[in-house]
């Protein structure tokens, strides 16, 4: 019995945790149609609390701001479970060919869930300069997150270690960033399984020959 009033409280604690993740996710869902619909610079904080069925203070309180909502959309599609998924792999792996391999996994997971989720409000929102700064900083967040793995190849690979760490973690960054996979996914028709085979394979020529 005196257990009881811990155990209510904890139950009604993630209950109201659940409630706000709905609520959230309800929010983001929203944003992502009309910014699809419309394009960033046009649609209000208002808008989107009356499709997502929530007042205006309960956005603003979640996300501050309509660039709040926008970096939360984006960020989202970058850090999607599969992506979480295949990096928590990446930690664990020491052989260098491996290492890429898991890099051009994580390049074509990322990539093809932003083309998926976000392309149509991209094309529609290709002037925006907070999608562009929000973009930005997602490119330097990658490059951070890159690091690790080039850590670990300049340590192992004597060929990356010759290049040493600030060329290897610039090469990594260049081949998987979103213009190659552009160019030959958008433009050029490869399919998504192409361009992790060829990107997997290039990386390994580069960095461990």
């Amino acid at each position: 019995m005196i257990d009881k009033p811990t155990v209510r409280r904890r139950y009604d604690a993630s209950l109201r945790a659940e409630r706000a993740l709905g609520t959230r996710e309800r929010i983001l869902d929203a944003a992502k149609e009309l910014f699809t619909a419309r394009g960033v610079d046009k649609v209000t904080i208002s808008e989107i609390a009356s499709v997502a069925g929530v007042s205006a203070p309960t956005l603003y309180a979640l996300f501050q701001s309509k660039a709040g909502i926008l970096k939360a959309v984006v960020e989202r599609s970058f850090f999607n479970p599969r992506y979480v998924e295949i990096a928590q792999r990446a930690e664990k792996v020491r052989d260098p060919e491996e290492i890429l391999r898991i890099t051009a996994s994580i390049s074509r997971v990322i990539l093809d869930t932003e083309r998926n989720e976000i392309g149509l409000m991209r094309g529609l929102s290709v002037l925006s300069p907070e999608l562009g700064a929000i973009e930005a900083e997602l490119e330097a967040v990658r490059f951070t997150l890159q690091a690790a793995r080039a850590k670990r190849l300049v340590k192992f690979v004597p060929a990356a270690r010759r290049l040493g760490l600030g060329r290897v973690r610039d090469i990594l960054w260049m081949y998987t960033g979103r213009d190659v996979y552009r160019m030959l996914v958008l433009e050029r028709g490869w399919s998504s399984d192409e361009y992790e085979s060829w990107l997997a394979e290039t990386l390994i020529r580069t960095l461990t020959a």
